[in-house]
């Protein structure tokens, strides 16, 4: 995390979190989600309008991934300075990069951050045919254009035998929340006790 960022969470320790303005897709790119998106839908419902704006300004993708996190929930935020800003996920907290060159597997995350292949503790493959790695930062979808190093790296062993599971039980099983959104509303509709 930014030391800026930490600066400015000790300053402010008590703004509010942020639901529902910012996604992560399947390809490892950030979307802002204005209200004009929300009201389409839920950011993995495949709505018109419903993802927002890609972003692209090289600058702030960084930051955001510099300061990319999970609460004790499994939802997963940007810390924008004393300001937390929840993550609608597509799929998986974590886009991986894969390479597989005549040596080695070179892993890289959506954030930029390099990976050591030695740290996948788990391939799994869902119900759709997406292939996900277990790393200990958390579960990954693999970029969909990386398949056929994935594939490469399954021959030579340098990856397990991915285990099958529906894609319906991924959040639960690897503890992350696909919706903050959706379980702070939910949240909120309890009755007080």
């Amino acid at each position: 995390m930014d030391d800026i960022v930490r600066q400015a969470m000790a300053k402010w320790p008590h703004v509010p979190a942020c639901y529902g303005w910012l996604g992560l897709d399947a390809r490892g790119q950030w979307w802002l989600r204005d209200a004009q998106a929300q009201a389409c839908g839920g950011f993995a419902s495949g709505r018109a309008g419903a993802r927002g704006t890609l972003l692209r300004h090289e600058k702030l993708i960084d930051f955001i991934g510099r300061n990319y996190d999970a609460d004790a929930r499994g939802c997963w935020y940007f810390q924008n300075g004393p300001q937390r800003v929840f993550v609608e996920l597509e799929a998986a907290p974590w886009v991986w990069r894969l390479r597989c060159t005549e040596a080695q597997l070179e892993l890289t995350a959506h954030t930029g951050a390099l990976l050591a292949a030695a740290d996948v503790q788990q391939a799994v493959l869902d119900d759709q045919g997406h292939l996900y790695l277990l790393l200990p930062r958390g579960l990954g979808l693999v970029h969909s254009q990386d398949m056929d190093d994935a594939a490469r790296a399954l021959e030579r062993g340098w990856l397990a035998e991915p285990e099958e599971l529906p894609r319906s039980v991924l959040a639960e099983r690897f503890g992350y929340r696909q919706s903050p959104q959706a379980l702070e509303q939910a949240t909120e509709m309890l009755p007080d006790r």
